[in-house]
């Protein structure tokens, strides 16, 4: 019984001396994976994000070093956490964004139907196919690298400056709105055509009745430019993703 108690004993210390390390890794994990784009939705069901965030936590204790922290350490580890989930999530945003501005460009707010969160259908269906596209290209392995490199950039128990998050988060942001508007183009410049059209038709024969005979068009015109322009802006969106994910700390 004595070797028995001995290994006992020894995995027991093991766990002891193990467990702020695991407790600092759980902690930033689970403040990405609450905004973490997939995993972090709100319709994923709280046990199923709870057992990712375990499950990527025992990938990433063993690969990091944390030395012993205090009470401010593990809320600083909460913060930067926070930090890289809010910067995987701007990229969920950035897709709405373009969304919501091709919906009002091209008056397919009415397509489909709702979502968990107050946007245009439009921002459903490429917010769905673009996590789709994530979750098929490695997302969860590259979530791991970055929970992982985070600890070489943003070492544990070194809470960052505000300067620094301003400095970093503003641009973040800043991106974010950009690639949006870039991504809706395709049916800006197709509702900017529409409307000269429009207008020059309503000059030339104002007795016509054309906001009658060019809503349907631009209905029609704005589905068939979203099923030529939705695999480019899904690549697209894809590889700006990838991109911050290679070097977040820009």
């Amino acid at each position: 019984m004595m070797p028995l108690y001995q290994t006992l004993a020894e995995l027991t210390g093991l766990v002891t001396d193990g467990a702020p390390t695991v407790l600092a890794v759980f902690l930033r994990v689970g403040a990405i994976m609450a905004l973490l784009p997939g995993f972090g939705e709100a319709t994923v069901p709280m046990r199923i994000r709870l057992a990712v965030t375990l499950a990527f936590t025992a990938i990433a204790a063993p690969l990091v070093t944390v030395p012993p922290l205090g009470l401010g350490g593990y809320g600083g580890e909460v913060l930067v956490g926070l930090l890289l989930g809010m910067g995987l999530r701007l990229f969920v945003l950035a897709l709405q964004t373009a969304a919501s501005i091709a919906a009002q460009a091209a008056s397919l707010s009415q397509l489909i139907g709702g979502a968990g969160e107050p946007q245009p259908a439009l921002g459903h269906l490429l917010l769905s196919a673009g996590l789709a596209l994530a979750m098929a290209a490695g997302l969860h392995l590259r979530v791991v690298e970055l929970i992982v490199g985070s600890y070489a950039a943003l070492p544990a128990g070194q809470i960052p400056a505000a300067a620094d998050i301003a400095g970093w988060g503003v641009p973040q942001v800043a991106h974010a709105f950009s690639l949006g508007f870039q991504l809706a183009l395709p049916f800006v410049a197709g509702a900017l055509i529409y409307n000269i059209a429009i207008g020059v038709i309503n000059r030339a024969m104002p007795q016509l009745m054309v906001t009658m005979i060019g809503a349907p068009a631009l209905v029609l015109g704005a589905m068939a430019l979203l099923l030529v322009a939705a695999p480019v802006i899904l690549t697209l969106w894809l590889g700006q993703f990838h991109t911050w994910l290679a070097n977040p700390y820009e």
